[in-house]
């Protein structure tokens, strides 16, 4: 299906993409599509759920923005409020925003993303795993436009970079090392079910699933079932 696919698909890196095996490869891949289309940075950021609390440094999936850069925005800025997200979050068409147009739309919205984040231009290239997870390419620059012609190139290669991406690196990440028990119960746990009950679903003891529950707060790195139930779905583990 691979081999049918490559032969209807017209890019002009197939190679770098099927050699690309880690973060590391699509990190200079994405690099490379911001310089070939005169920006200076790109991020890869997970859209999450529009109503879900937003940190740009965590859902930056990949960038390579300045060191520090999105810590020092969400210590002074709010992402959720941005105008530029609710945007992403309201329409799967890529755009351009500049410094101009972001201060002019901004005075409805109280905030102003590329003043805040330290550009002039960032074009937005919205995206969506094999499960449907929605993401976005941005890129970032200082420069005042993109031509049509670039904008519309910049797009086509994204999409299919960030295809390889999530297949070969995003994905892998999914299963966060549980087991198939942890998942059914976590799953059981995601429709409110106790641990008694969940304990008479699977046919096991309650301290058998208390047990696991643990395991499970562990291997997601969260300190409760809210926490847990919310990183799960956004790690696309459950739907």
């Amino acid at each position: 299906m691979d081999a049918l696919l490559d032969s209807c698909r017209r890019y002009d890196f197939q190679k770098d993409l099927e050699k690309a095996l880690n973060r590391v490869d699509f990190f200079r891949i994405f690099h490379m599509l911001a310089l070939g289309a005169g920006f200076d940075h790109f991020g890869v950021l997970q859209l999450g759920q529009e109503a879900e609390p937003a940190l740009l440094t965590n859902r930056l999936v990949l960038h390579d923005l300045p060191p520090g850069l999105t810590e020092e925005y969400d210590r002074r800025y709010r992402l959720s409020e941005c105008l530029l997200l609710k945007s992403l979050h309201a329409s799967t068409v890529p755009s351009v925003w500049s410094a101009s147009l972001d201060d002019a739309a901004s005075a409805n919205a109280g905030t102003d993303f590329l003043a805040q984040i330290g550009f002039d231009l960032v074009a937005c290239v919205p995206v969506h795993s094999i499960v449907g997870t929605r993401y976005v390419v941005l890129y970032f620059g200082d420069n005042d436009d993109i031509d049509r012609t670039r904008h519309v190139e910049l797009c086509y290669n994204s999409i299919t970079a960030f295809d390889y991406f999530y297949r070969f690196v995003l994905a892998t990440r999914a299963g966060m090392g549980l087991t198939a028990r942890e998942t059914e119960i976590l799953r059981w746990i995601s429709h409110g079910k106790t641990a008694s009950e969940i304990a008479l679903i699977v046919s096991v003891s309650e301290h058998t699933i208390n047990s696991h529950t643990a395991t499970i707060l562990k291997k997601l790195d969260v300190v409760n079932r809210t926490q847990m139930v919310a990183k799960a779905i956004r790690e696309q583990i459950i739907q």
